[in-house]
């Protein structure tokens, strides 16, 4: 389980692809602080087990099934990324319930500046914006964000400063793919009442 806020930004330094996947390898500092191997680090959203580290570097093996599911073959070495441990019992949680499970892709359509704030809006499949509220919470690329305005096909969110500076969602321009997850309690809500309507 993640929180939603962003320890620190690695980036890929190799892809080493494997026969039913790829491995890749990320540089980072703060989240190798006490991670062990089998330890768990969101990586732009993605839930993935630490197979090997150092110093300076982690891994983490992908199998085709997250490579389908997210926007995971955007990525080339020298691609920034969001990282964040797992959260430990009695840590604080500064954002929502985040799972690492990424439920779809959307596309980001504009970034529109606010005064000092940015707004962003992002296409995704009404199969998504169904989980969706106003006021609510969503994660784009493992970034705990507030819903502002949820439509048929899209979302919209504000981006602080310090996430602006901080994450990697300012350089996902018009067109690019990001990864999304909605809060989980809306699906869990849905599944307990739907039985009730079939």
């Amino acid at each position: 389980m993640f929180s939603g806020i962003i320890e620190e930004m690695g980036h890929i330094q190799a892809i080493t692809p494997l026969q039913h996947g790829f491995r890749f390898t990320i540089r980072a500092s703060k989240v190798l602080n006490k991670t062990k191997l089998g330890d768990s680090i969101a990586v732009e959203g993605i839930c993935l087990t630490v197979t090997k580290k150092n110093w300076w570097t982690f891994s983490v093996d992908v199998i085709q099934e997250t490579i389908n599911r997210t926007s995971l073959t955007d990525w080339k070495v020298g691609t920034k990324v969001n990282l964040e441990r797992a959260l430990r019992m009695g840590d604080r949680n500064g954002g929502h319930n985040v799972s690492g499970h990424i439920d779809g892709v959307g596309t980001v359509l504009s970034h529109q500046p606010e005064g000092i704030a940015t707004r962003v809006t992002v296409s995704v499949p009404q199969t998504l914006t169904n989980y969706m509220i106003e006021k609510g919470s969503v994660a784009i690329n493992g970034i705990s964000l507030t819903l502002t305005n949820v439509m048929k096909d899209r979302f919209e969110v504000w981006i602080i400063p310090h996430t602006q500076l901080h994450t990697t969602l300012m350089q996902k321009v018009a067109g690019k793919k990001v990864n999304i997850e909605v809060d989980m309690m809306g699906k869990y809500i849905e599944k307990w009442i739907k039985p009730n309507h079939e």
